[in-house]
């Protein structure tokens, strides 16, 4: 408990001397920039509207209420001080100066104020639809582990109640039922960490530029061990890309990609892996040769939740929901973005893009 508190102490001290710096050097810059005018400008009817601007900044840029308050209150002095006749004096028995300078502070205040609300709405709604991407993830969950659990359950059950009479051949199906399932769960278990492990309070993704042509190689090759029957094309261009990414967690992503285009595609015989650089991003298209994604699928697919065409959930063997929801969540956390398609010569066309820093594609020849 103590350290957590002391961590927490930290954090917010940190936060204040941030937030006290970011107020100080925008008040410092628009001062300067106040008696740069003075020098070229005889009226000084713009300065106030400057120190408006500087409190919106600074409401922006900084946490809560009391900054933008305290800078509208320091404006108003600092610019009867300093650019208002008599300079560096206070004088507040000027013409008309009550009227004024009670509007600026007004306005200031109103601007702080207004920008904290907004960042605040901001924030919670930022929270809302995390909230429903998890409560769409638990729902999709609940299900999915239910329905292998209970074909374990029911298969073992039958071997173990009927293992005198049970024909070997029947025990074996049984048997391979229950892996198959099994791996089901182990899937979606892989997920499920994935997942707790990017929306942890303080997670952390672990980018290190990696090697695009070795994370496809090594997806491909796990794909293989499972599905050793369908055909897996790669084509990437003869440039070395390096990006920045969490190796595992994008090797997860080609990997749940290509399973669900077996699983959901139909007789799918060839899958295609295509690499290409776009812009400042490296695109992922994984596509495959089956009958393609239903219409009323494509728009939420992504979502965690779907359902079948008739309206009923599907199966936990059928709901690709949780696997490319998780799949899109881990590339929006590498800040990338995911897309779905048919292709019009048949089969289906699942994309994503990662950004390549600074670096980018290194250029070099293989």
């Amino acid at each position: 408990m103590t350290k957590y508190t002391s961590k927490s102490i930290m954090h917010k001290e940190h936060s204040k001397k941030k937030n006290c710096i970011i107020t100080f050097l925008i008040l410092a810059a628009v001062s300067s920039i106040c008696f740069l005018f003075q020098r070229v400008v005889q009226s000084d009817t713009h300065v106030p509207l400057l120190f408006v601007l500087a409190v919106l900044f600074i409401s922006r840029f900084t946490d809560g209420y009391v900054y933008g308050i305290v800078a509208s209150v320091i404006a108003v002095f600092e610019v009867n001080y300093m650019f208002t006749y008599p300079y560096f004096e206070f004088d507040f028995t000027l013409s008309g100066y009550p009227i004024t300078f009670v509007a600026m502070l007004t306005v200031a205040f109103c601007v702080s104020a207004l920008t904290t609300q907004i960042k605040n709405q901001e924030k919670i709604r930022l929270e809302v639809e995390k909230e429903k991407m998890r409560g769409n993830l638990l729902r999709a969950v609940s299900h999915d582990l239910r329905t292998p659990l209970t074909s374990i359950v029911g298969s073992a059950s039958v071997i173990i109640d009927n293992a005198a009479v049970l024909p070997e051949q029947k025990k074996m199906e049984l048997i391979r039922d229950i892996k198959e399932e099994a791996q089901w769960l182990i899937r979606i278990v892989e997920n499920l960490l994935s997942v707790t492990r990017i929306n942890g309070e303080n997670a952390r993704m672990n980018l290190e530029d990696e090697l695009v042509e070795e994370i496809v190689s090594s997806a491909v090759i796990k794909f293989k061990k499972r599905f050793s029957d369908v055909k897996v094309t790669v084509e990437i261009p003869q440039e070395v890309f390096m990006v920045p990414m969490d190796g595992v967690l994008i090797e997860q992503v080609l990997i749940n990609l290509m399973e669900n285009s077996v699983v959901h595609g139909g007789k799918v015989r060839q899958i295609k892996v295509r690499i290409r650089q776009k812009h400042d991003y490296v695109e992922f298209l994984v596509e495959d040769d089956g009958h393609g994604i239903d219409s009323t699928v494509l728009p939420v697919m992504f979502d965690g939740n779907l359902q079948a065409s008739e309206g009923k959930e599907l199966d936990g063997k059928k709901n690709m929901g949780i696997g490319l929801s998780v799949c899109k969540t881990i590339v929006k956390a590498h800040k990338g973005n995911m897309t779905a398609e048919n292709i019009p010569e048949g089969g289906a066309r699942v994309m994503f893009s990662l950004p390549m820093g600074m670096e980018g594609a290194y250029g070099d020849k293989r």
